[in-house]
């Protein structure tokens, strides 16, 4: 997959172009990523993407649901070529014709576009599908508005994933996602509270521009080196030990080693319970770890490990 910032770059290839933000690369992302690599292997194109990089927060974008490493990873499985991801504030004051003119023609080298009813673009936002139709026509670029998707009666979005992770509905999310909700950040030091409980965690940092899940206890599948744990994660403010601070630790049955500083995925299936206040750090030790027994069971139930 090749990568592109800068907007003044001009592609030597011909390209189907994909819009959107596609936060989440959710199952109607998919659709409308599918059908743009199909038409570009039917018509000899380049398979492309335009999203960008938000360094300011944008009023009409909620927080991020995955990483940008992570939407170029599933961009790369689903056959992406070209990556085309610059920073917001390089082309936001482009009008819609400007758009189309400098960076999907003249960058790009569309020669068919793709995106969802809710695109918009432009400065202002001033541009929708509609234009963008009337702007393809005219500069003779083949235009393709994807079909909406449907999911438990609604339209699958990023918004509607956002809402049910911040209900702890991650089965409801998973199917939304095409997968299961996921994190994969550095595994960073913390307390070592763990240790003396006798079930060690490891800890996550969430970056203030990602979406939390509903604080609590969640049924979890942590992968080190390939292999798959049954795990228990707890989000929250860990009210036994007086709420300090906000935390992702992960409990990881019959797992032992160090991970410090590695990136590790744990992925979320099923909400447990809300955050409790244990009388002790015993009953909490015993907590963390039928959690993770709980967890075992779920997960071999769905032949997850």
């Amino acid at each position: 997959m090749l990568e592109v910032y800068n907007i003044s770059w001009c592609n030597e290839r011909q390209t189907a172009v994909a819009l959107g933000y596609f936060d989440g690369v959710h199952i109607a992302h998919q659709s409308l990523i599918k059908q743009m690599c199909d038409y570009a292997n039917n018509n000899n194109l380049q398979k492309a993407i335009f999203t960008f990089t938000k360094t300011v927060k944008l009023g009409h974008k909620g927080k991020d649901i995955i990483t940008q490493e992570k939407k170029r990873e599933y961009m790369a499985n689903l056959g992406v070529e070209l990556f085309y991801s610059p920073d917001f504030m390089q082309f936001n004051n482009l009008t819609p014709e400007e758009f189309v003119q400098k960076i999907l023609i003249e960058s790009m080298g569309a020669k068919a576009v793709f995106c969802g009813e809710n695109f918009f673009f432009g400065k202002n936002r001033q541009g929708n599908v509609k234009v963008l139709k009337e702007l393809c026509d005219k500069y003779n670029i083949e235009f393709c508005e994807a079909e909406t998707i449907f999911d438990f009666g609604q339209i699958v979005s990023s918004t509607a994933i956002r809402n049910c992770l911040s209900q702890g509905e991650m089965e409801k999310a998973a199917h939304m996602l095409g997968r299961p909700y996921g994190v994969n950040f550095t595994v960073v030091h913390g307390k070592k509270l763990g240790r003396t409980l006798g079930t060690p965690t490891i800890n996550q940092i969430y970056p203030d521009s990602m979406c939390t899940p509903k604080d609590g206890v969640y049924i979890t599948c942590t992968t080190v080196n390939g292999k798959k744990y049954a795990s228990a994660t707890g989000l929250g403010s860990r009210p036994t030990l007086n709420g300090i601070g906000q935390t992702c630790e992960t409990f990881i049955l019959g797992f032992e080693g160090d991970l410090y500083e590695q990136d590790i995925q744990v992925d979320f299936y099923s909400y447990l319970f809300p955050p409790k206040k244990f009388e002790s750090l015993d009953e909490l030790g015993k907590m963390i770890y039928t959690s993770a027994e709980k967890s075992k069971i779920y997960l071999e139930n769905k032949q997850i490990i």
